[in-house]
């Protein structure tokens, strides 16, 4: 089996650092998403994962991070669950390490990513899209 892993790609990092914490007892919250999408060249297939965060201080943003991870496989190769959830945490991990790195000197230097849910990762939708 073939698969190849691209380097994550950050497409977003716009950070807006507040000017006063609303609350002092109120705690900066983060949300984080994933997209996964289809992506075929002539002869590979492949998946791109995103993953978007986004840090708020109350209704403010404090920081939208979003960073693209794909992943390219020869077309006679089957995927399984296992083998795609795999690559999601890979690229989870990368997008953590980058934001851990760009972190440093931001209002966040001391926060960490929300934890990726795997529980809520509909992995038999993906299927479809490698096989």
């Amino acid at each position: 089996m073939m698969i190849e892993q691209t380097d994550l790609v950050v497409t977003e990092w716009i950070y807006i650092p507040p000017v006063d914490l609303h609350d002092p007892e109120q705690k900066i919250t983060s949300k984080i998403s994933l997209e996964v999408m289809k992506k075929t060249a002539a002869a590979k297939k492949g998946i791109a994962c995103r993953f978007s965060c986004k840090f708020l201080n109350g209704n403010d943003t404090v920081l939208l991070y979003i960073g693209e991870d794909s992943y390219v496989i020869d077309l006679e190769d089957k995927i399984d669950k296992n083998e795609i959830l795999k690559m999601i945490r890979n690229s989870y991990a990368k997008f953590n390490e980058k934001f851990d790195l760009r972190k440093l000197g931001t209002i966040l230097q001391h926060k960490t990513l929300t934890m990726l849910d795997e529980g809520r990762i509909d992995i038999d939708a993906i299927v479809p899209l490698l096989n």
